[in-house]
Formats: C-alpha cells, sequence, structure tokens
C-alpha cells in the first residue's frame, strides 16, 4: 500500500532533556533515532496498538534500515515536533517518513525514512502484519498497492 496525498501526519511532542545532549548542550545525533522511535510507538498506540499488547501475540517491530539526515541541532530544553507518516504498507513492513523540527520555530532539523520489519518475538523470523492493524493504517489515510 502507497500513501494518500494528504492524509493527516501524525505528530508527537517531546523536550530534549539534559541527558539528550553533549557536553555543548547540542542533541547527540543517535538520540534523534530514539525521537523517532516513541513517535512511532506512539502512532501505533493512536490507532489502539500498544506495543506490549503486540509482543504478547507474538509480535514485534524491529528497524530494519534507517536512512537520516541532520539539518540543524536542537538544543537543551527545545520542544520538538516529530512525525511519524506511513508511507508504505507491504506484507511484513512498514515504512515511515519521520522529520523532527523545533516548535518554537518550526525549523527543521532532523528528517528520514525508517523500514521496520514485523517479525515473531519468539523466534525473530518474520511474520505478516495483522490485518486488523493493516485496516487501521489504510483508514489513517493509505490507499490499496498499485492506486
Amino acid at each position: 500500500m502507497r500513501a494518500q496525498a494528504g492524509a493527516e501526519i501524525f505528530t508527537h511532542r517531546c523536550r530534549v532533556y539534559y541527558e539528550d545532549t553533549d557536553a555543548g548542550g547540542i542533541v547527540y545525533y543517535v538520540n534523534y533515532l530514539k525521537f523517532m522511535e516513541r513517535a512511532r510507538t506512539e502512532r501505533l498506540r493512536s490507532l489502539g496498538f500498544a506495543q506490549s499488547q503486540l509482543a504478547g501475540e507474538d509480535l514485534l517491530f524491529v528497524v530494519h534500515s534507517v536512512e537520516a539526515r541532520y539539518r540543524a541541532p536542537a538544543r537543551l530544553d527545545d520542544e520538538l515536533l516529530v512525525t511519524a507518516e506511513v508511507v508504505e504498507v507491504n506484507r511484513a513492513s512498514l515504512r515511515f517518513r519521520q522529520q523532527v523540527r523545533r516548535a518554537l520555530d518550526d525549523v527543521l532539523l532532523c528528517e528520514g525514512q525508517v523500514l521496520v520489519a514485523c517479525v515473531r518475538a519468539e523466534s525473530l523470523k518474520p511474520r505478516a502484519i495483522p490485518e486488523a492493524l493493516r485496516v487501521a493504517f489504510a483508514g489513517s489515510g493509505l490507499s490499496p498497492a498499485g492506486e
């Protein structure tokens, strides 16, 4: 499935804490991936799927690959807006387009794409995304493949 134009993009708000920064008070680069992870988790939760519930159903989402571009630094106490837009749903994976912006001035700080694979919790082998989850993403602005 591919995303439809004009679909609402999920946004998660968070704040930069001291633990997120380096000695200069600038967000350490890997922490942008943590902010993105939180936004993806909250996106699932907003659709009615908690990670803990999914794990109990022998389902985990694991990061397969990440592409990130760093544009400007976030600093201590900045409030961030982190998007999690599903742009593709495949049989056993989801592709997210994500951005991290500073809330104060809407400056783009980091952007990227994350491919997450659906796997069995016990074996870590790929498994199909459950139909209920596929339907939830379809209701959030995705169209069937090929459209």
